[in-house]
């Protein structure tokens, strides 16, 4: 699944579209594709791991999913969920969930809970922790109203940095260690989106399918945690359960 940093690169590699007319819609999306014919794109955002493209009145939201991908100017052998071509390029999207939306994105998604995002605020998302005690931290950092744009990479990264065991109860964490995971969650992910665009992500990984503990020369376990039931890999010498 793509995470958030993956969509900042979709971002700035479609920048050229903001602006432009769509000339041509193509796609087995099941919204009507005749609403986006000739109409003015204002403007392409990210909030996490949705892509909005926002047009007079209303915006299309993309959802890549698991396997959700896109292209720009290349053609793909994939069938296309939503295709737009514009005088200066074409931009598709495949494997993806394509929803219209009336009204405006403003009114909609709140980002402050964008981890990669100008408007990005830490406190809130502790207050918002606050409110689930008893849920394991592996959960919390998915939940994308909290955590918009984190994925199980980022999750994994984070809780080995901060040296935090993925199944403790985010109320039993002390405020220090809970202090340095809110800061490493959008510190993380700006590195991520650096090693990203330098095609060498995987050679960063600390933690993420890692079979044996940098820290400790220990195995790491593997482990389904949380009610998400999402893999997590981790270090019970050197991460801490808080419980």
């Amino acid at each position: 699944m793509p995470e958030g940093p993956t969509l900042v690169i979709l971002k700035e590699q479609t920048t050229q579209f903001e602006g432009k007319v769509v000339t041509a819609v193509a796609g087995n999306t099941t919204i009507d594709l005749e609403r986006l014919l000739h109409k003015k794109v204002k403007s392409l955002r990210t909030w996490g791991k949705h892509f909005l493209i926002s047009f007079d009145g209303f915006y299309v939201r993309v959802h890549f999913l698991m396997f959700g991908s896109y292209s720009v100017d290349e053609d793909r052998k994939a069938k296309i969920r939503l295709g737009l071509t514009f005088k200066n390029g074409v931009l598709n999207f495949y494997a993806s969930n394509i929803k219209l939306v009336e009204g405006k994105v403003e009114d909609d998604y709140d980002f402050a809970a964008d981890i990669m995002g100008d408007k990005w605020d830490a406190r809130k998302a502790k207050r918002r922790l606050n409110e689930i005690p008893d849920e394991m931290i592996c959960d919390a950092l998915l939940e994308q109203d909290i955590f918009s744009g984190s994925g199980n990479i980022i999750k994994t990264e984070v809780l080995y940095r901060a040296r935090v065991h993925p199944e403790s109860k985010t109320s039993k964490i002390p405020a220090a260690k809970m202090k340095n995971i809110l800061h490493e969650v959008r510190h993380y992910a700006f590195e991520f989106l650096k090693w990203k665009k330098a095609d060498e992500l995987k050679k960063h990984w600390e933690a993420y399918t890692k079979k044996k503990c940098g820290r400790c020369d220990l195995p790491m376990h593997k482990k389904e945690t949380g009610k998400k039931k999402r893999r997590s890999f981790f270090c019970t010498n050197c991460q801490k359960l808080y419980a």
